[in-house]
């Protein structure tokens, strides 16, 4: 149950607010990754992309880019001949991922798109990916059914995702800490507070692993599993196309 002192907040995945915000925090974001996940969120999206089962020379997608960790990621294991694609609605997040991608010569191609109209043909990547992103569009099964169109018969998708642990203590310290520590590091950061209010309501409202591996079924992927991980507050989702 949420505790009574915190004020309600509007986690309602509408596509021109959640732009919009995530336009305010781009600066900001991979800090306040780095801060709230104590740096392990590279380690997650590394398991993600074992998961994902891509090797030289294969071509990927990631979908809810955001500054591109997920991606560069798949860059560095795909290699010179291999391509990765970065696709996510906010450009302000985007111009962040094309700065690191010059800086670090990870090359990744980062366009602007909707995650519910994916402007791929059919199998044309060996894997999708998303990661903390699923939870921001409004029809999850339509964006998971759109990230298994994109990608050819036998590949793999992979969706990396905050959860609510289920772990009787610390489902409610971690409940609390989450409402009340995510935005005071977005203010400590520099970065919009409400944004990171934003954060810990999306997760409340956001279906639990089951649920979630259930709507992949529904998208037509095969054998969707999932991964528990960090004490049950990460979801690592993962299925065949």
């Amino acid at each position: 149950m949420k505790p009574p002192l915190l004020k309600r907040v509007d986690a309602a995945p509408d596509p021109g607010k959640v732009r919009a915000m995530f336009d305010t925090i781009a600066g900001s974001y991979d800090l306040l990754n780095t801060l709230m996940s104590a740096g392990l969120h590279h380690r997650w999206r590394e398991l993600g992309v074992l998961l994902a089962g891509v090797g030289p020379g294969d071509t990927a997608l990631d979908v809810a880019t955001g500054t591109g960790d997920f991606a560069f990621a798949l860059r560095r294991v795909v290699g010179p001949q291999g391509r990765v694609v970065g696709l996510d609605f906010s450009e302000e997040m985007l111009a962040v991922a094309r700065e690191k991608s010059g800086r670090n010569q990870h090359w990744v191609d980062f366009v602007q798109g909707n995650a519910l109209d994916l402007p791929f043909a059919d199998d044309t990547f060996d894997a999708s990916t998303v990661g903390f992103g699923i939870r921001n569009v409004p029809d999850i099964e339509r964006a998971f059914a759109e990230m298994s169109r994109v990608v050819r018969p036998g590949g793999r998708v992979v969706c990396l995702e905050i959860t609510q642990p289920q772990i009787i203590g610390f489902k409610q310290f971690f409940g609390l800490w989450f409402d009340l520590g995510a935005p005071v590091l977005g203010r400590l950061a520099g970065s919009n507070g409400s944004a990171y209010e934003y954060l810990p309501a999306s997760v409340r409202r956001f279906p639990d692993p089951e649920t979630l591996r259930e709507i992949m079924r529904s998208a037509g992927m095969q054998n969707p599993r999932y991964e528990i991980l960090a004490g049950g507050i990460i979801a690592l989702h993962h299925a065949s196309v």
